[in-house]
């Protein structure tokens, strides 16, 4: 009987052993498989450098191609022309300082006094009233115009804020209003004296018109923002 019960008791302590052991072996596999990356990535990732250095490769091709057209347009006559055109495009947008004799025409509001019941509006000057002067001085062959120091180009504006106009978007000019125009001074200031014309029909009712020829103009550049919201360069 006590043989038979201790051999029960070697059987129970085999089996448990048994058990641990097996748990202790399935534990050191996942631990195994885990830690051992598999080889597929590796590879996968050497494939993949191998394909950016040769897209590297072939940008530092264009990279030098490119280069190397730029260095040769940089020492030909291409340049030169390409230049002359940029110089020729910024000067007839306005975005350059200019020189010449032309015309200094000053306006001012009426100084006449109100007589009872005359609408004041009459006597001060309008964005109307210089728009009028500047289609003058357009249409009489003006280079180049500005107002108040302000250059005025081809999308420039002039429109009545309240006492003020406002030029280029953002600039608020008061009377006096002293407008330069790049030019022939004759031609510039026989058009604006003409019998029946612009100077003549505002000092009817009294504004102040003074139109100079003067031999030295100095024209300032644009200095307003150039955003096109609608435009497109032309291909």
């Amino acid at each position: 009987m006590k043989n038979k019960s201790f051999y029960l008791i070697l059987v129970l302590i085999g089996l448990i052993m048994g058990f641990i052991l097996a748990v202790q072996f399935r534990m050191t596999s996942n631990i195994a498989q885990n830690e051992s990356p598999s080889i597929d990535r590796p590879i996968a990732l050497a494939q993949e450098l191998d394909k950016a250095k040769e897209s590297r490769d072939e940008q530092q091709k264009k990279v030098d191609s490119l280069r190397g057209q730029l260095d040769q347009a940089a020492g030909g006559p291409e340049l030169a022309r390409v230049k002359e055109e940029l110089d020729r495009a910024r000067k007839e947008a306005g975005l350059t300082e200019l020189r010449g004799s032309g015309v200094e025409v000053t306006l001012n509001d009426s100084n006449n006094v109100l007589q009872p019941g005359e609408n004041p509006n009459f006597y001060v000057l309008h964005d109307g009233d210089v728009l009028s002067i500047l289609n003058e001085l357009k249409a009489a062959g003006a280079k180049a115009i500005s107002i108040n120091d302000q250059r005025l180009i081809s999308t420039s504006e002039v429109r009545c804020i309240g006492p003020t106009i406002l030029v280029n978007k953002n600039q608020r000019l008061s009377p006096p209003f002293v407008i330069y125009a790049l030019g022939n001074p004759e031609t510039l200031a026989n058009a604006l004296k003409m019998k029946g014309g612009v100077v003549e029909s505002l000092q009817i009712w009294g504004i102040q018109v003074d139109v100079k020829k003067v031999d030295k103009v100095v024209m300032p550049p644009y200095s307003g923002g150039l955003v096109f919201d609608y435009a497109k360069p032309s291909k």
